[in-house]
């Protein structure tokens, strides 16, 4: 789900270079393209050792975008045999290119979506992030919701992510257009904007890293990394907004490349699944019949946005939001 800087290209450059030279996929591994991040890729690994697929996969990892674009550009020409990633950008891929094939291993249930090219792996939640010690030391009050974040009492201490940039943004944008209209978000988003002045950053993770540091005592970034950084007893909480908690789901996919497939593909796949467990004890959303997560885990108000997530309507949001930023510099 993270952009990540140009540098962390490399080592899929590399990765790309020994597939041209007749290494990696050509020997038979199966090819995983993925956009996740680092507990997700780990959790992979390990099912897919202890499942018995040891050496005969090879993982790279992408951006959100550099990895969307391979997917529009390339179809089903593109290197990987499966990706993981957004499942938004799966599903406007395969619009445009009809490129992934039927996941028909069988398995549990998703609890959401009825496309058997696609299944869950991650739901990936926004919250409002607190230094409890900076909120103490100025005396600014907890906030509850979003459009708090807008308050002038917060000036100076909020940081949040630019959409054009993060998909971490998306979750934000998601909660102000369902909860005030686009006309209002537009409005709300502009005061958060004016008080976070420097720190609209273009990492997903940035604001957790400046909340921790006490460079501000506010963000809003992804929950799950909040609440383990509560977990591990630093001054930190976790605040659900009263707006709700939106979520961007990750998924895994097929290419379905005909003849020319890999037959380990879907044996892979259907592996990769068994990575849930682990998983769940960090992104706590279940995301199929028969998964239960802790109650502490779960955010107070889950919400669902009401229009599909397609590339499009990101694109709308984003317009949406560089308005909103345009008005916060007036």
């Amino acid at each position: 789900m993270r952009n990540r800087p140009r540098t962390r290209l490399l080592p899929a450059l590399a990765a790309l270079a020994l597939l041209a030279a007749g290494c990696g996929g050509s020997d038979g591994r199966v090819v995983i393209a993925s956009n996740a991040d680092a507990e997700v890729v780990a959790a992979l690994r390990q099912a897919l050792d202890e499942g018995g697929f040891r050496g005969r996969y090879l993982i790279q990892t992408l951006g959100t975008a550099e990895l969307s674009g391979k997917l529009l550009a390339e179809g089903k020409a593109i290197e990987s045999d499966i990706v993981t990633m957004s499942t938004y950008a799966l599903e406007s891929a395969q619009a445009v290119h009809p490129m992934f094939a039927a996941l028909d291993f069988g398995g549990p249930r998703p609890l959401a979506g009825d496309d058997a090219r696609f299944r869950p792996l991650t739901a990936q939640e926004g919250a409002i992030i607190a230094n409890l010690r900076m909120l103490e030391e100025h005396a600014l009050p907890r906030p509850k919701s979003l459009k708090d974040l807008a308050d002038p009492v917060y000036a100076g201490f909020v940081s949040v992510t630019d959409l054009r940039s993060s998909s971490t943004a998306w979750l934000l944008m998601q909660a102000l257009v369902a909860a005030y209209g686009e006309a209002g978000a537009t409005d709300v988003l502009a005061g958060i904007y004016r008080n976070a002045g420097p720190h609209v950053e273009s990492a997903g993770a940035a604001p957790l890293r400046k909340v921790r540091a006490g460079e501000v005592a506010l963000g809003f970034g992804l929950r799950h990394q909040a609440l383990a950084d509560k977990a591990r007893g630093m001054p930190i909480d976790v605040i659900d907004p009263a707006e709700g908690t939106y979520a961007l789901t990750e998924s895994l996919a097929v290419v379905d490349k005909g003849p020319a497939a890999n037959a380990r593909a879907l044996p892979v796949a259907r592996c990769l699944l068994r990575a849930r467990p682990a998983l769940l004890k960090t992104y706590p959303t279940p995301l199929y019949h028969g998964e239960a997560a802790e109650a502490a885990g779960r955010p107070a108000l889950p919400r669902v946005f009401p229009q599909p997530l397609t590339t499009v309507l990101l694109a709308h949001h984003q317009t949406l939001a560089d308005e909103a930023r345009a008005r916060a510099r007036r």
